[in-house]
């Protein structure tokens, strides 16, 4: 069986990557982590990455040791080339096509294309992502099929054996509360609480019993009543 080399993490500085980062570094002796500066509304999660990732070093030794090099990609094309609620300032509305006017296409399969190429660069065959079909607003670019499909496609691409992980993708935003937990503690639900930022607006005013946010938007909701569930079971 081959030993994987070490895992990339595509790590925006929100509450789903920050846990996926907390379970790639239970499982691989090297992890290194990406982010992507596309013009989002909510560049306020790019200013939280170094806060939480030095954060996620003080929590556990082996932690420290295993986590290496950040990178921040700079992919400003995607606000270029989409109209989207989450690289204008519009409404955040439900389109025609069934989806939220959130939904910024094309931008997942970026993502994991260049950090795919980023991997490959660095030595690691291990991509790890937030993406999930169970408790999502219905993106399709978060569907397992696509995740599946695309690692195949990378692979036969790029001449690799590049493995995707989503660990996320069949559990609940209380189940993912849970994981974080079942990683790193209390500690651990602390720092997501605080120091993550989900919020598609950027709001980060007030901290509520499930984290800095607006409160209203999708994420916001998707998230309080994740914590909330997660709360009540504790």
């Amino acid at each position: 069986m081959t030993i994987p080399s070490g895992a990339l993490v595509l790590f925006s500085g929100g509450q789903d990557s920050t846990t996926c980062l907390a379970w790639a570094l239970t499982r691989y002796d090297r992890v290194e982590t990406i982010g992507f500066d596309y013009g989002q509304r909510h560049a306020v999660e790019l200013l939280q990455r170094p806060i939480l990732l030095k954060k996620m070093r003080a929590q556990a030794a082996d932690w420290n040791s295993k986590l290496g090099e950040d990178h921040l990609i700079d992919l400003s094309l995607i606000s270029k080339i989409s109209s989207t609620a989450m690289t204008e300032d519009v409404e955040i509305v439900m389109q025609e096509n069934g989806l939220p006017n959130t939904f910024v296409p094309g931008r997942n399969i970026l993502f994991m294309t260049v950090a795919a190429t980023v991997a490959y660069r660095r030595g690691l065959d291990v991509l790890v992502g937030g993406m999930c079909e169970t408790d999502f607003s219905g993106y399709p670019d978060c569907r397992d099929d696509t995740m599946k499909a695309l690692q195949v496609a990378l692979n036969l691409g790029m001449a690799t054996r590049i493995k995707l992980e989503t660990p996320l993708m069949w559990i609940d935003k209380a189940q993912t509360w849970k994981l974080a937990q079942d990683l790193g503690g209390d500690a651990l639900v602390d720092i997501i609480r605080a120091d993550t930022h989900t919020c598609y607006l950027g709001e980060r005013g007030a901290l509520h019993e499930w984290g800095f946010g607006c409160g209203t938007c999708p994420a916001c909701a998707l998230r309080a009543r994740g914590y909330r569930q997660f709360a009540g079971k504790k």
